[in-house]
């Protein structure tokens, strides 16, 4: 049998470097993609549906509406007065004391107020221990 050579003077050197160019594209295909779909995106908006009437409308009712800007607006009696979302819970239990026990709170907000807007008025009747409120929906289809 014949010996085998042997390679004395080449000898494989181990890479200890590691390419970065297959990340790179990567992460470059990945931030044109973000870049494509980003603008596409809708923010968060309240689109109220559109419903039939109801069958029985309320006599006594409290009106909160929510601005665009995000400012709140309480009217009851046919009276309005802009109101801190801080003291909306407390100025509506205040209202419905003198009210009947079913008297309910309607809640108002244009189509393009954000949804986080529209929760934190529902959340802070809620925790002010309103019995019964309701989001306000466009009549007729």
């Amino acid at each position: 049998m014949p010996a085998m050579a042997s390679r004395s003077g080449t000898r494989r050197r181990s890479m200890n470097e590691i390419n970065m160019v297959p990340f790179i594209d990567v992460m470059l295909v990945l931030l044109i993609i973000f870049m494509v779909t980003a603008p596409m995106l809708t923010p968060s908006s309240v689109n109220v549906p559109s419903v039939g009437k109801g069958a029985k409308v309320p006599k006594t009712r409290v009106d909160v509406i929510v601005d665009k800007d995000g400012s709140i607006r309480f009217k009851a009696d046919g009276n309005e007065r802009t109101v801190p979302l801080q003291n909306l819970g407390a100025t509506a239990k205040n209202w419905l004391k003198d009210q009947p026990e079913d008297t309910p709170v309607l809640i108002s907000a244009d189509k393009n107020v954000s949804y986080d807007a529209v929760m934190k008025a529902m959340s802070a009747l809620q925790q002010a221990g309103v019995a019964r409120v309701a989001l306000a929906v466009k009549s007729g289809g």
